[in-house]
């Protein structure tokens, strides 16, 4: 009787489960960076919807409080302005958020007008353009001078320029507020083309506007 000695038995794999381990390894060091990418994608898709659906609340509340009875906005529009962008956080809009508020008012049933215009500028508090680099120009009345309390000084009631918003929806004299809301949404991955093949791309300016 032959004894079996279990000291000399020598486990082997086979080459072809070898070559398919091999293979597998290739495979993932392969697709791992594209699937890296697409996930920061993912991310900052979600990200730039957050962002997005933040500034359109607060285009919403701002041109609520803008458009109550009573409200000056030569004194009062950037406490407004300084009320409602205090609500946006996680977003960063004090470096990176931008903030417009116009009074537009119909002229005949064919013609809108802007009254006034007052921008995010807070000397009290040291907020908006005077501390921020980013300021997009208004897609309403882009103004071009401003006076230290943020109001557009190109504007008067001898000159008052034609904007094209609302044109025609307006009775003679009527006016709303119309309130912008900008934010420079930086994303984690940049513009990456595949080939013919290009990754969306969010921003870089994300915009809301809401009419009271």
């Amino acid at each position: 009787m032959t004894q079996y000695d279990a000291s000399c038995a020598v486990m082997t794999v086979p080459k072809s489960r070898k070559r398919e381990r091999g293979i597998a390894a290739v495979e993932l060091a392969l697709l791992l960076p594209m699937l890296v990418i697409l996930a920061l994608c993912t991310i900052d898709g979600a990200r730039a919807l957050q962002a997005n659906i933040i500034m359109t609340n607060v285009a919403r509340e701002g041109a609520n409080l803008a458009s109550r009875g009573g409200t000056d906005l030569e004194d009062g529009s950037q406490d407004i302005i300084y009320a409602v962008m205090a609500s946006a956080p996680p977003l960063n809009v004090n470096q990176q958020g931008m903030m417009y508020i116009t009074r537009v008012m119909g002229v005949g049933t064919t013609r809108s007008v802007v009254l006034d215009q007052y921008r995010w500028d807070d000397a009290a508090r040291n907020l908006g353009a005077r501390k921020s680099s980013y300021q997009p120009a208004s897609r309403i009345y882009a103004c071009g001078s401003w006076n230290s309390a943020g109001k557009c000084t190109g504007i008067s009631s001898s000159s008052r320029p034609t904007v094209s918003v609302l044109t025609g929806k307006l009775d003679n004299g009527e006016i709303v507020y119309v309130v912008e809301t900008f934010y420079k949404f930086d994303m984690l991955v940049n513009a990456f083309t595949f080939r013919k093949d290009a990754l969306p791309t969010f921003g870089p300016d994300l915009y809301s506007m809401s009419v009271f």
